[in-house]
């Protein structure tokens, strides 16, 4: 008798053990997929504000320029710096880097938040899918002693559910690599934005302390 065995099929016969393995790895595909679009709306978003600060920065002639992106608490940290810390130049600008510096890496670790369950999905998934074959092809071993036959229309059923896991670890695994590798080149090109304009506050900050001036005004940060 000709046997049709859909993918849902496989699915609903399986041993729970294996439906559960699929179940899990379903959802961790729908997740990853989840974070994959939260994280290109940040990172867009992050971009076009990075950018349009850059330009503020770059035609600015000192320390007093308006900003409402991720910049702005790179001018905030030098304009403090410039209005309230002792010492001489030197060490004001020493004071900056400093600041500036950890200020970027706070923001490169903000937007690489969610990146690491990428990794934990694409690294574990085949694993968590070999695990549910395993489970299913012993499963199906089991019921050939039992049956005490052979016949490949009796194991194949077994086999195919079992095998379906792989097929969706596989799924959930693929994408969330690509998607990891892809994140963390797009953070790296933001870390870069952000180089950049800490060197253009670090160009005002010198300007500012070269000409012996101080800011006449508070910075306006607009909240994100």
């Amino acid at each position: 008798m000709e046997m049709h065995l859909s993918p849902w099929d496989m699915v609903t016969q399986a041993d729970i053990i294996v439906q559960a393995v699929m179940g899990g790895l379903v959802l961790a595909s729908v997740l990853c997929w989840t974070i994959a679009l939260a994280k290109w709306l940040e990172l867009s978003g992050f971009t076009r504000r990075a950018r349009t600060d850059l330009v503020a920065l770059r035609a600015s002639k000192g320390l007093d320029a308006t900003l409402s992106g991720p910049c702005a608490p790179l001018l905030a940290a030098a304009r403090d710096e410039v209005m309230t810390a002792p010492g001489g130049p030197e060490g004001v600008k020493e004071r900056t880097a400093w600041r500036l510096q950890r200020i970027i890496a706070n923001n490169a670790r903000s937007l690489s938040r969610g990146t690491g369950m990428l990794a934990t999905i694409g690294s574990t998934a085949p694993f968590v899918g070999l695990f549910g074959t395993v489970w299913g092809i012993m499963n199906s071993f089991i019921g050939i002693a039992r049956s005490q036959t052979t016949n490949l229309a009796v194991v194949a059923p077994g086999i195919a559910e079992a095998l379906l896991a792989t097929a969706i670890g596989l799924v959930a695994a693929i994408p969330a690599v690509v998607l990891y590798n892809a994140f963390a080149r797009a953070i790296a090109g933001r870390k870069a934005l952000m180089a950049d304009a800490e060197t253009e506050v670090m160009r005002l900050l010198s300007r500012a302390l070269d000409q012996g001036s101080r800011p006449t005004r508070p910075l306006r940060v607009v909240a994100e």
